[in-house]
This record gives C-alpha cells, sequence and structure tokens, in this order.
C-alpha cells in the first residue's frame, strides 16, 4: 500500500515538473546561464571572436578611473532617475485624483490615459517623439504659429535630455492605474471626519490621501526606480546619447561597447555594477519606508 502510494507520488511529481519543463528550459538557457556567463566575462577581455582572457579587475579599474565616457553615463542617468521619477509620479497621481471623482467616460478616459504607457517603449512611439522634437517638428510647428522659432530641441545639450524625459512623464499610465486603485480603497468615512472638523482641500489631502496612499507610493517609486536606471529604446531611438553624451544612459552606453565595440567583457562588468547601483537604491527606498510610509497594521501592533 505505501509502495503504490509513493509510486503515485513519484509519478504526480514527474508529471509536474514536465507541465513546467518549458519554463524551467527558458530560465536556464536565457536567464540563470547567461547571467553566470556575464558574471565571469566581466573579469575578463572578451571581444565575442576570440576566447576570453582572464584580467581579473582591470575592467572595473578602467570603468572608475580611466573612462571619461564611462562617467558621463552615470551623470546622464543620475540626472533622468531624477528627475524622471518623480515628475512622473506627480504626474500619475494628480491624474489619478482627476479620475477618481468619476465621469461617465471613466473607462475611456482610463484606456487613453494609460494607452501611452502599453505602446511608449516601442520603437514606433520612440520614432514618433523623434519627430514631434525634430527640428521641423509638431512642437516648432506650434511655436511657429505664435511667432516664436523654436529651437533644435534633439541636438542642444541643454534641452535633448528634456526630451526624453518629457515622455517618461507622457508614460505615466501604469503607476496612474496603481495609484487609482490605492485611491478607491481609503474610507470615504475619513474625508467625511476631516469635513466635518473644518479640515480644508490641501489639509485632508495632506493629512489623509498621502499616508493612506503611502504603500502604494512606495511600490510605484521602486518600480519607477528599477525602470529609469534601464532606460534603453527612447535614448536609443530618439537620440542616440547625443548631443555630447548628454543622453548617453548607462544601458546604452553598455549597449555599445558591448555590440558595437566588442568589448563584451568590459561591457558585463558594467551591467553588473548597475546591479549593485539599482539594488542599493532600492534599499535605500526600503530602509527610508519606515519614515515615510504609513501601515495601517503596523500602528495597530
Amino acid at each position: 500500500m505505501k509502495l503504490s502510494v509513493s509510486r503515485r507520488r513519484r509519478a504526480s511529481n514527474i508529471s509536474g515538473y514536465l507541465f513546467i519543463s518549458p519554463w524551467l528550459i527558458g530560465f536556464l538557457c536565457f536567464t540563470l546561464i547567461p547571467v553566470v556567463a556575464s558574471f565571469y566575462l566581466a573579469f575578463t577581455k572578451y571581444d565575442i571572436v576570440s576566447s576570453p582572457t582572464w584580467v581579473g579587475l582591470r575592467n572595473f579599474i578602467r570603468m572608475f578611473t580611466e573612462d571619461v565616457r564611462y562617467k558621463r553615463s552615470l551623470k546622464a542617468t543620475f540626472y533622468y532617475v531624477l528627475t524622471a521619477v518623480p515628475l512622473r509620479l506627480v504626474t500619475a497621481l494628480a491624474v489619478a485624483m482627476l479620475l477618481q471623482r468619476g465621469t461617465r467616460l471613466i473607462n475611456f478616459f482610463r484606456a487613453v490615459y494609460y494607452l501611452p504607457s502599453i505602446v511608449g517603449g516601442s520603437v514606433a512611439i520612440a520614432v514618433m517623439w523623434r519627430q514631434i522634437f525634430g527640428r521641423t517638428g509638431l512642437v516648432n510647428a506650434l511655436l511657429e504659429v505664435v511667432g516664436a522659432v523654436g529651437p533644435n530641441w534633439l541636438g542642444n545639450p541643454r534641452t535633448a535630455i528634456w526630451t526624453l524625459i518629457i515622455l517618461a512623464a507622457w508614460q505615466f499610465g501604469s503607476p496612474m492605474l496603481i495609484l487609482l486603485a490605492g485611491l478607491k480603497q481609503i474610507p470615504q468615512s475619513l474625508y467625511e471626519a476631516a469635513e466635518i472638523d473644518g479640515a480644508g482641500a490641501l489639509r485632508r489631502f495632506r493629512s489623509i490621501t498621502l499616508p493612506m496612499l503611502s504603500p502604494v507610493l512606495f511600490f510605484n517609486l521602486v518600480m519607477q526606480i528599477i525602470s529609469g536606471f534601464m532606460i534603453f529604446t527612447q535614448a536609443y531611438i530618439v537620440t542616440g546619447g547625443r548631443p555630447l553624451d548628454t543622453t548617453l544612459f548607462y544601458t546604452l552606453y553598455v549597449y555599445q561597447k558591448g555590440f558595437r565595440d566588442f568589448e563584451m567583457g568590459y561591457a558585463s562588468a558594467m551591467a553588473w555594477f548597475l546591479l549593485v547601483i539599482i539594488a542599493f537604491f532600492t534599499i535605500l527606498a526600503f530602509k527610508s519606508s519606515s519614515f515615510w510610509v504609513y501601515y495601517e497594521t503596523r500602528e495597530r501592533d
């Protein structure tokens, strides 16, 4: 009896592994093995054609002490993240609060506002954005209507990165929907009690909305920080890292070193250090959450 039960369990386990085998094979071939291989290549000199040559920490020393463009990519990426992430979250929160009021066309507006996030990372949208901010694009055409002469948005070091920041703010659909769901979970009785006590709209927003919404804001913040550091398609298509490397974001530079200059070992080292940067800021966000994120269960404990 015990033998038959163990056989059935073994057969059930085998069937389970067979069902998930496509995922396991994909994970091993396209995730785990490449990650392990890239970690080894980070300590080698590898040009794809010849065999890797072990160089130890040489790639990392070159990154921090010799590569001027690497420092520019760090500067551009940090500037983008520190500017685009807050701007996107503020825009998403503002639109979510407007949609919370509800109208007959609320579902239509949700779909319209979410649409840029669906197609915003695609090549087609990046090409469209490049045309909009081109020298003869839509923005300059609108400025000509009012008698103003528009600059070369993509060729000016001061404005090129802002075209990508505006694109990021335009892609607020995903955090907006999450924030809207969070707003729906705030009890209306809290607003009614505050209104009876004479609290104005600003005071209700500061004392009720933000604290109750802080866990959702925290989740969005972490996700947007991670995606902000990994921006690639927009910069690759719209500006190509120009002008003067002002939009040479980290992942774009990793791509250039790995697939244009064929310095795959150096690109692997850069990729692993990017992982360290993202992990640091993620941990920093979690450590700081105890000072500004409100959890109702924590307060009860």
